[in-house]
């Protein structure tokens, strides 16, 4: 018998069809080891943590044990990133496995299923390396600094090395939002031909020194009153739009929140039974391309649906940072235009099938009209520009529907540009507005995240990977309340800003520059390119530095929990902790 372990129970029963009789599929629940909740876990110079059991594992360990003393082989097929390397790795060590046979992909098909297992490979160290690296470094810090951002603050508060950057970026932009002062300002536009196409007055040439905005409400007026004019240039060119990259971890998350209303951290479950299904790829990707397979049956079904399609198959660069370790989000099955168990998984699905299909379709074709005219009023020449699009051919867009993470395009509805249908007109003619009008307008200050706007800022700081982001977004809204969500906004709590308050300009781990300085560390691990004790032992140092900066002895002993001054209130729990029965360190009360 040949035993293949996979994390979750709901993908057993569907791999085991594929690989028949000989074979015992069997679940490990996710992480079957962790570090104790009653200790750091972790100490220097070597900075190995010390793993235990959780009593919730127990069970799973030794059913496992039990069924990997009976297999003549054991094939570890946990998901094919980092934290699924780090498990299997958990599971050779906890069931005392000599040669097990590390197995991965990314979808949940029989013939991906059965051509992983015919090419078994051994534990990656460096990515295991990499995610103990990664937990290691969030345990120091949410274990060392919480303490004294309780007190800072006066109530349970919780630092992490990672959630706490993110606070601080809504912190941040509420606080340009409230140091924003308005400034009103003017500009003029006239309209032709009854309405059909309008100019807007171009107001640099008027502007004084310094300014940057037309503030002269007269100046305007006089601008609207024009309606004589001589045609400078008329310009018709195509142009075209091409269609998005298939969706990452980041961009689905963005495009469920805008266009379906999901959570993040909801987006993320339906992924993960859409993936368990076997109706999409993994779900936790940075990769913006698909495999030569995918784009060869994409292209196939266009050419049998009549979609138009490009010369040749589109392919995307790679962002910085990013690890794509596997492809883009798509769908298994190409045929199958409709999958999920319930409506939300659906249309979830449908989302991610649409813009998988997109991707390699011709892009959209438009006409694109540009004139611009001069008019005199009194002795000065006020120049307007009329700009408007027309759609020639649809392209991608006789499939895609409007995406979240997409910027507003009135092509989208096969429509005019927002200069309406300005036509070609002769140079050196003239023509008549009909009439004009005085635009008054404001400055807006900085626009508050989303929960999608805000995942692209974490992705474009280099905050966090494809895996963290719905965690991240749900431990400083709910389960820290330092955020709070207003009509889809995000705004700071008084804790929040409390919290990021006291963190900032003491510890480095609150800028964005380390944080990111810290991922692309953690990713060299990953890579063979870094080790993992000096970099956790750099972290450190660092870390304990601006503790003794601030008065605080980094290497005093923690005592038991009973040792807690009564007058500090309760121990604050990290972000990374599962549980309360976290030991209070009394050195930095």
């Amino acid at each position: 018998m040949r035993l293949l372990i996979v994390e979750s129970p709901n993908k057993t029963k569907k791999i085991q069809q594929f690989l028949g009789d000989g074979w015992t599929v069997a679940a490990s629940f996710g992480h079957i080891r962790d570090l104790p909740v009653d200790a750091v876990g972790v100490s220097a110079p070597d900075y190995r943590p010390s793993y235990i059991v959780p009593p919730k594992s127990k069970d799973h360990v030794q059913r496992l044990r039990q069924l990997a003393e009976r297999a003549t082989e054991v094939f570890l097929a946990t998901d094919p990133d980092r934290e699924g390397e780090a498990i299997s790795w958990h599971i050779q060590q906890a069931l005392k496995l000599k040669a097990p046979k590390r197995v991965t992909f990314t979808e949940i098909t029989e013939k991906a299923v059965t051509a992983a297992v015919r090419s078994p490979r051994t534990i990656d160290d460096d990515l295991v390396r990499a995610q103990e690296a990664r937990r290691v470094l969030d345990r120091l810090v949410g274990y060392e600094v919480s303490p004294i951002l309780t007190r800072a603050v006066g109530t349970g508060a919780s630092a992490g090395r990672v959630q706490s950057p993110a606070v601080r970026l809504v912190v941040d932009r509420e606080e340009q939002i409230e140091k924003f002062r308005e400034t009103k300002h003017f500009g003029a536009r006239v309209v032709f031909d009854g309405g059909a196409w309008n100019a807007e007055w171009d107001t640099k040439p008027f502007l004084k020194a310094g300014e940057e905005y037309l503030l002269d409400k007269g100046r305007a007026a006089l601008a609207a009153g024009c309606r004589d004019f001589k045609v400078i240039s008329s310009e018709k060119k195509p142009v075209q739009r091409q269609p998005p990259a298939p969706f990452t971890t980041s961009t689905l998350l963005q495009a469920a929140s805008a266009r379906l209303g999901f959570k993040p951290e909801y987006t993320q479950g339906l992924a993960q039974k859409l993936f368990e299904g076997g109706h999409i790829t993994y779900h936790r990707t940075d990769s913006q391309n698909l495999s030569d397979e995918a784009i060869a049956e994409i292209r196939a079904l266009a050419a049998d649906r009549d979609w138009p399609l490009p010369a040749s198959p589109r392919r995307w660069g790679s962002r910085e940072g990013a690890q794509e370790a596997h492809e883009a989000i798509r769908p298994t099955h190409w045929e199958n235009e409709a999958a999920g168990d319930d409506a939300d998984q659906q249309r979830l699905y449908a989302l991610i099938w649409q813009r998988a299909a997109a991707c390699q379709l011709a892009a959209a074709e438009y006409f694109a009209t540009t004139n611009v005219l001069d008019a005199e009023n009194g002795p000065d020449t006020y120049r307007f520009t009329a700009r408007g699009r027309v759609l020639k051919a649809p392209g991608f867009l006789v499939l895609t529907m409007k995406d979240g993470d997409e910027e507003e395009d009135d092509g989208d509805k096969g429509g005019e540009g927002s200069g309406g249908a300005v036509p070609i007109l002769q140079p050196g003619t003239r023509k008549t507005a009909d009439s004009g009008e005085v635009l008054a307008k404001a400055t807006k200050p900085p626009a508050r995240y989303t929960q999608a706007t805000l995942i692209k800022e974490l992705e474009k700081e280099g905050i966090g990977r494809p895996s963290t982001y719905a965690s991240i977004l749900a431990t400083i809204i709910t389960k820290r309340q330092y955020v709070a969500e207003q009509k889809k906004y995000l705004v700071p709590t008084p804790l929040g800003r409390m919290v990021v308050s006291a963190l900032k300009g003491k510890f480095s781990f609150v800028e964005l520059a380390f944080t990111r300085d810290a991922e692309e560390q953690l990713d060299q691990i990953a890579q063979g390119k870094a080790q993992y004790q000096p970099v956790i032992a750099g972290m450190h140092a660092r870390l304990h530095q601006e503790m003794g900066a601030m008065g605080y002895d980094p290497n005093a002993p923690f005592p038991p929990p009973k040792s807690r001054p009564p007058s500090l209130g309760k121990s604050p729990r990290p972000l990374d902790c599962p549980s309360r029965k976290t030991p209070w360190p009394v050195r930095h009360c």
